[in-house]
């Protein structure tokens, strides 16, 4: 049965379990990145009641899709940069700049992560990143001023300059495969964790959601930081429904210093 807990309470509790663990997984989700402003997509009134989602296949298979794509990716990503890392991401950073041996798999694709100070090598994407671009065909990074600038002079959607591919915000659309190398190292991170924190996360979009699964049927605590209920409430040791940034705030005072 989980310790469903708020409050300094819920603090001491965490405290201790990142006291005693020896190797940590962050598992983040929209949660985190909506304390900074940025919008959720899934929620009542999030960015998909409001527009649906072009599909892989269709950006693939149709220049208009394309083209609606980037717009959409220029405008929200005008969103990401305007965006601050807030004391959920900042925490992480903290610990792992403490000597913690902490890696983050993020459902989030929007560099909040890495500006917080979190370094590649610690950060798993399950979606990828919105704020550069792939090609489809080699792979090639495309910076986005660069894509932008393509668009804008030809009036066409980009393409790679090395294979000639069609270019993506390299982000995982609907219809197209998870990142088969970034799923299995989450699920190697999973089964090695004395401790999974989720921070922010639904728990509802699979297979991103079978991570603290594997995590805990591995022996490792589980504690969800989520406003509202998941499906895993039952089985975590610890259940916090409140938000990110003050929970680390009252760990780490220090975070709220400038």
């Amino acid at each position: 049965m989980a310790m469903d807990v708020t409050g300094n309470g819920a603090g001491d509790v965490l405290a201790q379990l990142l006291a005693e663990a020896v190797r940590i997984v962050a598992f983040t989700g929209a949660g985190i990145s909506t304390e900074s402003g940025i919008p959720d997509f899934r929620s009542p009134g999030g960015i998909w009641s409001r527009m649906a989602p072009i599909t892989y296949q269709e950006f693939v298979g149709s220049e208009a899709a394309r083209l609606e794509d980037w717009r959409r990716r220029f405008v929200m990503n005008a969103e990401f940069a305007r965006a601050e890392p807030n004391a959920g991401h900042r925490a992480l950073a903290l610990l792992l700049a403490e000597g913690r041996d902490l890696n983050v798999v993020t459902q989030n694709i929007d560099g909040l992560h890495q500006r917080s100070g979190v370094p590649p090598a610690r950060l798993v994407e399950l979606h990828g990143n919105a704020t550069y671009g792939r090609c489809l065909e080699c792979g090639a990074r495309r910076e986005l001023e660069d894509v932008r600038a393509e668009i804008d002079a030809t009036g066409r959607a980009p393409r790679c300059p090395a294979c000639g591919g069609l270019v993506k915000a390299a982000v995982i659309s609907f219809g197209e495969a998870m990142p088969q190398a970034a799923m299995e190292r989450a699920v190697r991170l999973a089964e090695s964790a004395d401790l999974l924190i989720v921070l922010g996360s639904s728990l509802v979009v699979h297979p991103a959601a079978m991570i603290p699964v594997v995590a805990r049927e591995s022996g490792a605590d589980l504690v969800i930081v989520n406003r509202d209920p998941t499906p895993l409430d039952g089985v975590a040791t610890l259940v916090l429904r409140e938000a990110i940034g003050p929970v680390f705030l009252r760990l780490f005072p220090q975070l709220g210093e400038k």
